[in-house]
């Protein structure tokens, strides 16, 4: 036998066969075979893909509508809270007591009081420019 790597011993025949020569040739069915192969595995994947995708959506959907749905809930309670805040501020005792102890007001009397009436619809501003230009007037004083 040789100790050539390349040559084959044919068992039973007893001579070594020398295939250093030959050409090996590609198949074209195997070829094929592979390329039916990939095809019939993509087709399976992206089936599976779009099996799982709407089931996919779909729970990321009830995941943010979950989470919109807390927020929501904190932004009600959080709106309750702050109107309750705006009324307590807003309490015209209150306003009053802070107005009296820490800006040290004192109510007028009523020959301080002057009230200012308000035209139904404001002038607009070339009607009030049209107007001739008058001394200003004392106010009346009305109780």
């Amino acid at each position: 036998m040789s100790t050539d790597p390349r040559s084959v011993a044919l068992s039973g025949i007893g001579k070594a066969i020398d295939n250093s020569g030959v050409i090996r040739e590609r198949d074209p069915r195997a070829s094929r075979d592979v390329r039916h192969l990939l095809l019939l595995v993509a087709l399976f994947v992206g089936g599976m893909v779009l099996y799982a995708w709407p089931h996919f959506e779909l729970r990321q959907t009830g995941v943010l509508s979950d989470r919109l749905q807390r927020e929501r809930e904190r932004l009600v309670e959080e709106n309750r809270k702050l109107q309750l805040e705006k009324a307590s501020l807003e309490n015209l005792k209150r306003v009053e007591s802070i107005a009296r102890r820490d800006l040290h007001l004192a109510t007028p009397a009523a020959r301080d009081v002057y009230v200012v009436e308000r035209s139904a619809a404001p002038a607009s501003s070339e009607a009030m420019a049209a107007l001739p230009a008058s001394p200003v007037a004392s106010p009346e004083v009305r109780q």
